[in-house]
């Protein structure tokens, strides 16, 4: 789960973290009324959406006047921006943070992250911040510092000191950026967030560490023991079919293809996407039902699938094992029935009781595509797919 800007900062300065005076807007009436109250003559005006690169989609603005930040904000809220990590669909600006402006000397990056190929969290930063840390890796891999955490004993202060250092801070603002590296530390460490960023940390003209921009993700599965955290959610930040699976139990990624899937296991999943691709189509979804998919929870993940009215194709792959393939059937039928589908469905079972399950969909007397292996499924639903296309082009 990710969060916004604001409420990134707010956490942070809890943790003893500096940050600059700001305030949220939710017109341009109210960032007017958060400058006047910051005072000063250089805010920012930034659009909270849960992306980077908002300034090159025009979602942050360094205005002088207050017409400036009435203008700006009037550009921004309900425009929807679109940046390389929110792919073509954009996401929707519906509020501000009015910040005050900071005398910049020097920008650094700093970030922890969850690394699970070491299963430790690391310490990443650079005397070079302000830009993506991607394409620095790129094109200056050097440029970085990376320091490991060992779970067991926590960051100690040797190592915050050696990324201050690597930093290229001055002695006299050491021991800042170790209160700085701990509080962040901590914050990561008891939210069960899985990566705090801060790009840039700036260092003002005065000397001063301060955060002018930070991202928090948390993991979902700790969220029942935060509730603090999960109250910070933004839901209109989503995809919509992604919460509305979250909110079921359900785990689905949202993806751009026409060939809806229903499988269950994430393994199972991703090589059934790959042979659909094999076979010349592009999957709409990753949704894996889990072991528990009764005949209830087998149908709120077909009406999940189909509500993607780009869906030209749906298909179910089940390796039963902590399932049945008799109860999975029960629930296809039982979906197919209520739901009454209009494109067409493909349905592969392997596993427990799967003579039993093809019956079931045999017996059934409804229009489904059935398939013994994975690639013969993939190629079905790839032909279905190609046939309703064809079906709907003519008519």
């Amino acid at each position: 789960m990710d969060i916004h800007e604001y409420q990134a900062k707010e956490i942070l300065a809890g943790y003893g973290v500096k940050i600059a005076e700001g305030g949220l807007a939710y017109s341009p009436e109210d960032a007017v009324l958060r400058a006047r109250e910051i005072g000063g003559n250089v805010w920012a005006v930034k659009a909270q959406i849960h992306s980077g690169a908002r300034g090159k989609a025009g979602g942050v603005k360094i205005c002088f006047t207050l017409d400036e930040v009435e203008a700006a904000a009037e550009a921004m809220l309900g425009k929807r921006m679109v940046t390389h990590q929110t792919g073509p669909a954009g996401k929707v600006c519906s509020r501000l943070y009015i910040e005050a402006g900071t005398d910049i000397a020097k920008e650094l990056y700093f970030s922890f992250l969850v690394d699970r190929s070491h299963e430790r969290i690391v310490m990443v930063g650079s005397a070079q911040g302000g830009m993506e840390i991607e394409d620095l890796a790129e094109h200056n891999p050097d440029a970085i510092k990376k320091i490991y955490i060992d779970p067991a004993v926590g960051l100690l202060d040797f190592q915050a000191r050696e990324m201050a250092f690597a930093l290229g801070l001055e002695a006299t603002q050491i021991s800042h950026a170790v209160r700085l590296i701990s509080g962040c530390y901590r914050a990561m460490r008891e939210l069960d967030a899985n990566m705090l960023e801060i790009n840039p940390l700036v260092v003002t003209k005065g000397g001063e560490l301060i955060t002018l921009d930070a991202k928090m993700g948390f993991d979902d599965n700790a969220l029942f023991r935060r509730q603090k955290i999960a109250e910070l959610r933004d839901k209109t930040q989503e995809d919509p079919r992604e919460m509305a699976a979250a909110d079921r139990g359900l785990s689905y990624v949202g993806l751009d293809g026409d060939i809806g899937c229903m499988i269950n296991g994430a393994g199972l999943a991703m090589a059934t996407m790959d042979m659909i691709k094999l076979a010349g189509g592009e999957p709409a979804n990753f949704l894996d039902v889990g072991g528990g998919a009764s005949p209830e929870r087998t149908e709120k993940a077909f009406r999940l699938v189909l509500a993607d009215e780009g869906v030209k194709a749906m298909l179910v792959n089940i390796f039963a094992g902590i399932n049945r393939c008799d109860w999975i059937a029960e629930g296809v039928v039982q979906a197919v029935r209520k739901i009454d589908m209009q494109i067409p469905l493909i349905v592969r079972l392997s596993g427990t009781n799967v003579e039993e399950g093809r019956k079931i969909i045999a017996d059934s007397g409804l229009p489904i595509i059935t398939a013994t292996t994975l690639a013969e499924a993939a190629e079905k639903a790839v032909q279905a797919r190609n046939e309703q296309v064809a079906k709907e082009g003519a008519a």
